[in-house]
């Protein structure tokens, strides 16, 4: 555990990717082709994004993973590096690309992902050994599914080991989560079609969420976060349940892409700035970062999260909370 008088410690261990962005005015039919507006690259990957947001919000992180030899490794590890994240426990990969996720988005910033996780899928117990070794000294570890799924198991259970709080992201959804991972979790943070894909039970407003949210817990899952985009969040915890509205800055960006991780990165560095849950010491007893999924959003992917001014309005508590 890290020292309770410093800046918490996160470790991530999760995907890296460089993301392949292409805008359009609408997505093409099959065998159709559709003239493109730009194209542009920004390193991303849920692990990643998770990372340095939470770094910006003033935690010390430390990201394990895989990147290829390829020429997207190196300059995924410099926008890292250059978002304070400690990347020492990064490996290159010399026989697997890194990986990308291709993303189209449309003239109303919804879009089409299709995710090639490459070495991220190669993380092994090497990766595991550097996680064990990162959690001596770690407050939260923060765990996807864009790395194999036994390896962020066995990370989970080291973690608990150790007194160490586990945030999992339940993404992407297609991968699925082992029942045994709600038991070596302490809070879980799926958003509306990852809820849908763990409960069966569509995600639609805060009725449903908070359904989702009892089935999630009923698996075993201390604390569990659904996360609603423009409706902030539903959370549910034995010290409570309710809903937590997202910032005013919500409203101002329209994109999908990149929301989640970057709220599950604000939510590892509770320990400083108000977040969760009474799941462990580590927690305070309310929700905040309610929809700091969207910080970047239409004015920036890549790496998050974006403008000082927005991490110095976002650290301050809320005035009220929802229930």
């Amino acid at each position: 555990m890290a020292r309770p008088d410093g800046p918490p410690t996160v470790v991530v261990l999760g995907g890296i990717n460089m993301d392949l962005i292409g805008l359009a005015p609408r997505m093409a039919a099959p065998g159709e082709t559709v003239v493109g507006q730009r194209f542009y690259t920004a390193p991303g990957g849920k692990g990643g994004n998770q990372a340095v947001a939470a770094a910006r919000m003033g935690a010390q992180v430390k990201m394990i993973g895989r990147v290829g030899s390829d020429v997207f490794g190196p300059a995924l590890l410099t926008g890292l590096r250059g978002h304070g994240v400690d990347v020492s426990g990064v490996a290159t990969d010399p026989d697997h690309a890194s990986g990308i996720a291709m993303i189209l988005l449309d003239a109303l910033r919804q879009n089409r992902i299709v995710a090639i996780y490459g070495a991220n899928m190669r993380c092994d117990d090497r990766q595991l050994r550097a996680t064990e070794a990162a959690l001596e000294s770690a407050d939260v570890l923060m765990l996807q599914l864009e790395t194999p799924v036994d390896v962020s198991l066995r990370a989970a259970l080291a973690a608990g080991e150790r007194g160490v709080t586990v945030v999992w992201d339940p993404a992407p959804a297609t991968v699925g989560l082992p029942e045994e991972a709600y038991r070596h979790l302490d809070v879980i943070t799926p958003n509306q079609g990852e809820a849908e894909a763990l409960t069966g039970i569509a995600v639609t407003d805060l009725g449903s969420a908070a359904r989702a949210a009892t089935a999630l817990r009923d698996r075993g899952a201390p604390a569990a976060v659904v996360k609603l985009g423009e409706q902030g969040v539903f959370y549910s915890s034995d010290s409570g349940d309710g809903r937590a509205p997202a910032p005013d800055m919500m409203a101002s960006h329209t994109s999908t892409h990149h929301r989640p991780e970057i709220w599950s990165g604000a939510m590892a560095d509770s320990r400083v700035e108000y977040l969760a849950f009474g799941v462990s010491r580590r927690f305070p007893s309310k929700v905040f970062f309610a929809g700091m999924e969207d910080l970047d959003a239409v004015r920036r992917c890549g790496f998050v999260p974006g403008g000082e001014s927005d991490i110095a309005r976002l650290r301050r508590p809320p005035t009220s909370y929802q229930g």
